[in-house]
């Protein structure tokens, strides 16, 4: 016999600390307080994290473009390939979040007959686009720095470059922070990972800082080798991404998630065994469904109570769980 339709019950609200409230007070990204009506559907939960990630993106999308131009006219000046190589990452990652708002802005969309789990995937799709200019700055990164291999120069005005790579840090740290925590509130992987990847690229326009000194050194080849370890370096982060973006298109979850779902529906004294039990994301929503038997003791009135049981501690011990559809057959 099938269950009900999925049962969502909140969890309890964590306590506050001071960024919680100065977050709420201010109405910024992070703000984990609930402005709608304590009846508020899912559907009103879903539209709020989507506009919240709008508002992450947008943010992001600034910070990151600010300092790119900031970095863009100090190298016009300077001609150092590390800062070209930071630079061009900057950009790369300011023009991400745009497909990523677009996956936002599709997801508030209701599913339809033809898209029946709803238009989450787009977050995916929006993955892939990272992908693809992450891959394309390693490459045109490279590129340059070979050419400064075969003809290096000097950098020129190292203390506006110096103070060009300390901005990159700090704006891509301070997207890094945004993004992560967003992220983590919504449920979002893939704004988690990109606020991964800005962290990355700022300890990456700190590697500036060698090229610098090796140019006042009278070293100018230091500045392409520091290109091209930032190049290389972007390599392992394109072959991460690619390997996540595989994961997801693939229906792939985490195996520790499938094994915390089974560990809480065994710890029902009235479940016997678990026949089947799958999951998947769809953007940054987990769905969950599974075939339960329950002990010869279960009553055909109580299975009702044993699915809400069930739905309930799933969702209370798996993050981003949002629909739950399971079954329960007697043991006879």
């Amino acid at each position: 016999m099938n269950g009900e339709p999925p049962h969502n019950h909140k969890q309890d609200p964590d306590k506050e600390t001071f960024w919680d409230k100065l977050t709420a007070f201010l109405h910024l990204p992070g703000d984990n307080h609930d402005h709608g009506s304590p009846s508020s559907s899912d559907n009103q939960h879903e539209l709020l994290s989507n506009e919240l990630g709008i508002r992450t993106v947008k943010q992001a999308l600034l910070l990151l473009g600010l300092t790119t131009l900031l970095q863009a006219v100090i190298y016009m000046f300077s001609g150092s390939v590390a800062l070209l190589a930071d630079t061009v990452h900057n950009l790369g990652d300011a023009l991400n979040s745009i497909p990523l708002w677009v996956a936002f802005l599709l997801a508030r969309r209701a599913a339809t007959k033809r898209y029946t789990y709803g238009f989450g995937r787009a977050e995916d799709i929006a993955g892939l686009f990272i992908v693809l200019s992450i891959a394309f700055s390693a490459g045109y990164i490279l590129y340059e720095a070979v050419s400064k291999f075969i003809d290096p120069q000097p950098i020129s005005y190292g203390g506006w470059v110096i103070a060009a790579a300390l901005v990159g840090f700090a704006g891509n740290e301070t997207v890094a922070l945004l993004q992560i925590r967003v992220g983590r509130k919504i449920g979002s992987e893939a704004m988690i990972t990109d606020g991964k990847h800005a962290r990355v690229d700022g300890l990456t326009s700190l590697a500036v800082l060698p090229a610098v000194f090796g140019s006042w050194l009278n070293l100018p080849i230091l500045d392409p080798v520091f290109g091209l370890l930032i190049g290389v370096g972007i390599i392992f982060i394109t072959r991460d991404a690619v390997v996540a973006m595989w994961y997801r298109l693939m229906d792939a979850v985490d195996p520790a998630l499938v094994e915390q779902a089974e560990s809480a529906i065994r710890r029902n004294p009235d479940v016997q065994s678990i026949t089947s039990l799958r999951m998947r994301w769809v953007g940054h929503r987990l769905h969950l469904e599974g075939k339960v038997t329950a002990t010869p003791n279960t009553k055909f009135e109580q299975v009702s109570t044993l699915i809400d049981d069930l739905e309930q501690t799933l969702e209370e011990q798996i993050p981003n769980l949002k629909e739950i559809t399971l079954s329960i057959t007697p043991n006879s």
